[in-house]
């Protein structure tokens, strides 16, 4: 099945064989000059990248765009519906007609024109999937102009980054600069200073959303044909896509593929010319150095496995020449990196002692090896006696069997490819980092954070399991050939038609643009208004308690009287030394977390019983 294999569009030898040499036209390779009925610029490669990233993007901005028109209360359930409804309808009428032509070229166009249109749809595809994301957060948060969090956790203190920023304080400890400087910026430009850094902060959080699906297909193709690129961009983005913080999860998102893109480029760096070498190297250690101001924690779990592949990739034997190309390219790609991160790498050295992480919420509660699954410290009522719930096979769940399954099948037949191995070098290292720390929160009374290992860590099982099916059919086609090829048969011959190939591709393509659109959908409705504390929805209820610039209401507020806005710049919390048992009720402190709970939160809970019983 050639349209569907193929790891890379021109991979090195021993790690993907190219279409090309198969087809003589991959849908990720080079293409010949001329082509009838095609225009031009059909045949430069460096073009139709481009017009991929444009068309990906345009399809995620301009759906958030359109959304902007649903007339909804989104305070009530049934104005939710009706927006979940209509961000569906907006969805249809634009990727029904795409699939329709994707279809159409599959069984009515040449090759060529069908290879072209199945590049740019998905590449639509990529941005309308976290489009409808966006777009459900512009339905939430309608009426009002601040973010998702109002003034109260994360947001909060993402705020105060900005002003931070803005009133000329520099950076905010360890944390990464990129996003809260970059909020500034626009909250002077765009809303008039500090008082309007909430305004800024829902404007990132909504264009970064949207923007999450294009840049999870660009970096993934840099490595991967269309499909398999979608086949790994779309679920990942909207499973992991959180748009209170959307910069963190596309950071990691981008991070993978870019680093087994660089480990690639690196073992092909001896052939390269040396000025082109130097430049790419330079170009990737600016895209990491970027990354690292942008959102860090995911170097400090995909370091270890991948420092370890990097120390195994390289070309000891290689001979001198070998070997002093690679380091150069090595050499300048690290170096690049610390310069751009250097002054958050100067933060990290100079206070990072100073700042554990002593939060635990419910994933800090349940069964450390659990991780196919996700759940943040509004929890509803889950508690950790009840999730994560036990499958049928030890505990483990069908999906979880189907996707190790996937693994192994990665492992088995795909460890030539140098994503396999850079996925599982990552995943191995995060592995180990997880239960290190895990295993040593009872005794240092710090969480360290390692419950976020559990996002990496399935992500890298879902990149195996996609390489694992990837590997598979490229064997089993080969195995067809082979076996099924009639007596003195040419060897090229084929077994299968390539236009049944095409087909099936081009159906396996809207099977994947469903899933999206039902996906997003799912992560629109946890975000929509709800009072709940313990839900997700309380973020997008508390954007509509506070007061405008012109100090009225939001047009669809909840309360009669509104919150005033708080201008703040950030200070560090002092450190206490315990753990805060986030969710759970004073009363329990003592057998979860094993110390007393503080007066505070026993005069919370005492408030709270007080007004159920009212």
């Amino acid at each position: 099945m050639d349209e569907m294999t193929n790891l890379a569009s021109h991979g090195p030898a021993g790690e993907a064989a190219t279409a090309h040499s198969r087809t003589g036209v991959p849908d990720g390779g080079a293409i010949p000059r001329k082509g009838r009925g095609l225009p031009a610029w059909t045949s430069k490669r460096w073009a139709l990248s481009f017009a991929e990233v444009v068309v990906s993007l345009t399809a995620a901005l301009g759906y958030t765009l359109l959304c902007t028109h649903i007339s909804v209360n989104p305070l009530n359930r049934i104005g939710q519906v009706s927006g979940l409804a209509k961000l569906q309808q907006y969805v249809a009428v634009l990727g029904i007609p795409l699939l329709a032509l994707l279809l159409y070229t599959a069984y009515r166009g040449t090759l060529r024109r069908h290879q072209l249109v199945k590049r740019m749809v998905c590449a639509a595809l990529a941005g309308l999937a976290t489009g409808v994301v966006a777009g459900g957060v512009v339905v939430a948060l309608r009426g009002t102009p601040w973010a998702l969090g109002g003034q109260e956790g994360d947001p909060s203190v993402l705020i105060a980054m900005g002003n931070s920023f803005l009133h000329g304080e520099g950076m905010s400890g360890i944390y990464p600069p990129g996003f809260p400087a970059l909020m500034a910026l626009w909250a002077e430009v765009r809303h008039g200073g500090a008082r309007g850094m909430g305004m800024a902060l829902q404007d990132m959080q909504i264009f970064f959303t949207a923007v999450a699906g294009p840049m999870a297909y660009a970096a993934w193709r840099l490595l991967l044909r269309p499909f398999w690129a979608l086949l790994i961009a779309v679920p990942s983005a909207v499973l992991f896509l959180d748009p209170i913080r959307p910069y963190s999860h596309v950071t990691m998102i981008v991070l993978l593929p870019l680093l087994g893109y660089w480990l690639r480029e690196m073992r092909r760096a001896p052939e390269r010319p040396r000025g082109r070498m130097l430049l790419g190297g330079a170009l990737l250690g600016l895209a990491f150095g970027v990354l690292f101001l942008w959102y860090s924690g995911w170097y400090v779990w995909a370091a270890p496995g991948v420092g370890l592949l990097l120390l195994f990739l390289f070309p000891w034997r290689g001979g001198a020449a070998k070997i002093k190309a690679t380091a150069a390219y090595v050499g300048v790609t690290v170096l690049t990196a610390g310069v751009i991160g250097a002054p958050l790498l100067y933060q990290m050295v100079r206070l990072g002692s100073e700042n554990p992480d002593r939060y635990a919420f419910l994933a800090a509660y349940a069964d450390p090896a659990y991780v196919l699954g996700w759940v943040s410290d509004r929890s509803g009522e889950l508690t950790y006696q009840t999730w994560p719930v036990a499958g049928e096979m030890a505990g483990q769940s069908g999906f979880a069997l189907l996707l190790l399954f996937g693994v192994g099948l990665g492992m088995g037949l795909g460890l030539r490819s140098i994503m396999v191995r850079t996925a599982a070098a990552t995943l191995a290292g995060a592995w180990l980092a997880r239960f290190w720390f895990a295993s040593h929160m009872a005794h240092d009374k710090a969480v360290q954070l390692y419950p976020r290992t559990t996002w990496i860590i399935m992500y890298c099982l879902m990149i195996l399991a996609v390489l694992g099916l990837m590997a598979t059919v490229d064997r089993g086609s080969g195995w067809l050939r082979r076996t099924l090829r009639p007596a003195g048969g040419e060897a090229a011959a084929r077994v299968l038609p390539r236009r049944v190939v095409v087909q099936l591709s081009a159906g396996m393509v809207c099977v994947l643009a469903l899933f999206a659109t039902m996906g997003a959908s799912w992560s629109v409705n946890r975000y929509m208004p709800d009072k709940d504390s313990t839900s997700m929805g309380v973020d997008a209820w508390r954007a509509h308690t506070i007061k405008k610039l012109d100090g009225k209401c939001p047009r669809f507020a909840p309360v009669k009287d509104c919150a005033d806005i708080h201008v703040k710049d950030w200070k560090p919390n002092a450190d206490n030394g315990y753990l805060w048992c986030g969710g759970i009720p004073s009363v329990n402190w003592g057998t979860v977390c094993g110390r007393r709970a503080p007066q505070s939160e026993l005069d919370r809970d005492a408030q709270n019983a007080k007004n159920e019983k009212k």
